[in-house]
């Protein structure tokens, strides 16, 4: 216990310094940075290593066994074990700097309050409130947002006498805010999805693929209103009449989420149209800023706000290192494997640059999804892909189109991959395997929207583009 409480703070303050660090190399683009960088991410590697469970030694002996790989197939390796390594910062930085933001929320009564109103909707409007309302959640506390709004779903269908209705209702209840959560991530500039986009396909910004990711979005929820619409479960003839809860919430209770999107989404559209920075060095400076801002308003306190910081960084940072672990090992692993397959498929004489555009960009949304149910991590599909994608332009396509592509993928294995923590969640929430939620639960939605997304990436990949 002592040597927790000696080692669990100064790994916290470790963490400070990578995100400090990558945020100064997102900024100003000194290379300098890198090796001190380096330096404290090999330590806190070294750190989480020390309590690593039997997942984390796995994920860390491929990492090892994939390095000696390198070196030996890749003549250039130094420079792509350095890149590999700063990649690793990315994460572990992009992930840490918003546990901070899901620290000012978790302490906001107004978050909860909003929930409640999105969870307590009518049958006609609460599919769209929730799916729609989970979207913003995402924002603010990524996988939190399945947490908290699961709980609240539960909550407000415990009440239902009938085993039957209870049942159906939680179910519509957490496929939405499922499907509302993955909606989030081709476009949220919060989600790792389009952060590893931003930061492994060359040629994009976050500003470039947030419209197409809207649009693929708006497809993602409008699949899944209108199945929830259309195909309504049946009761049985011995069914009681369901009990409508009742809420004294007002809409109004919305209105501090809908500030709160607009004071985080404002100063990331802003600072990369003006400066040109990448979302994620933003992210790394506006989001601890802006939460540290949330805090004093809700505590009007310096010494509570400076409290939480320091519980943050002491306690709450050091709980997340087998999360941390898991995280930089996929990106890590994606960008070495992909360095050991360019010189092997050189080598081999395969040229993808031969496939049909549509064809690639069609292979490029499937990927995901299937590797995802061979337990492969999107962050790992993508890091380990991008890098073995030609030119756009040998296509006479755009970057974004691959990035679409990509990000329309990485949301389908949100919802059918039982190795991701949504669909963790949410089996955990509806008392049902895992590998129900993906397969049985989204399996029609899944064929609808997959074929919808492919036509939408091919119109945006030749009628928008």
């Amino acid at each position: 216990m002592n040597f927790s409480r000696l080692v669990d703070p100064f790994f916290g303050w470790v963490v400070v310094s990578v995100i400090v660090m990558q945020a100064l190399l997102e900024w100003t683009g000194v290379e300098w940075v890198q090796w001190p960088l380096m330096v404290a991410l090999i330590l806190m590697v070294g750190m989480m290593a020390i309590s690593a469970k039997r997942g984390g030694r796995i994920f860390l002996f491929v990492c090892a066994g994939l390095t000696l790989a390198m070196v030996l197939v890749n003549d250039d390796w130094q420079p792509a074990l350095q890149a590999a390594i700063v990649k690793t910062g990315f994460l572990a930085s992009f992930f840490s700097a918003l546990a901070v933001l899901r620290e000012a929320a978790s302490a906001s009564p107004a978050m909860g309050k909003a929930g409640g109103f999105l969870a307590a909707q009518p049958p006609g409007r609460r599919y769209i409130s929730l799916s729609f309302g989970t979207q913003i959640y995402a924002l603010l506390l990524n996988f939190g947002s399945i947490q908290l709004l699961g709980t609240l779903a539960l909550a407000s269908s415990k009440d239902e006498p009938d085993e039957e209705i209870r049942q159906i209702r939680t179910r519509r209840m957490l496929l939405a805010i499922q499907r509302g959560f993955i909606s989030a991530l081709p476009w949220s500039p919060m989600a790792f999805s389009t952060a590893m986009a931003v930061a492994t396909i060359p040629g994009i910004t976050w500003l470039g693929i947030a419209l197409p990711g809207l649009g693929t979005a708006a497809i993602l929820l409008g699949t899944g209103w209108a199945l929830d619409t259309v195909f309504k479960p049946k009761l049985s003839p011995n069914a009681a009449t369901p009990k409508r809860a009742q809420s004294d919430l007002h809409w109004t209770v919305l209105l501090p989420l809908a500030a709160l999107l607009v004071v985080i989404l404002l100063p990331v559209l802003a600072l990369e149209m003006l400066l040109g920075i990448r979302v994620v060095g933003i992210v790394l400076v506006v989001v601890p800023l802006l939460s540290v801002g949330w805090l004093y308003i809700q505590f009007r306190d310096a010494a509570v706000v400076r409290a939480r910081m320091v519980n943050y960084v002491h306690k709450e940072l050091p709980a997340f290192r087998g999360d941390l672990l898991l995280l930089m090992s996929a990106g890590y692993i994606g960008v070495v494997g992909s360095s050991v397959l360019v010189p092997l498929m050189a080598r081999a004489g395969i040229d993808l640059t031969v496939l049909p555009p549509w064809l690639l960009l069609i292979a490029l949304l499937w990927i995901m999804p299937v590797l995802g149910q061979l337990g492969g991590n999107p962050i790992l599909t993508l890091s380990l892909v991008a890098p073995l994608l030609p030119d756009a332009a040998l296509f006479d396509l755009d970057p974004t189109t691959f990035a679409v592509a990509m990000l329309a993928g990485w949301a389908l294995t949100g919802l059918t991959s039982p190795f991701t923590a949504t669909n963790m969640m949410i089996g955990r929430f509806g008392g049902i395997p895992t590998v129900d939620v993906g397969r049985v639960w989204n399996r029609s939605y899944f064929l609808v929207a997959v074929s919808l997304l492919a036509v939408w990436i091919l119109i945006y990949a030749y009628l928008i583009v």
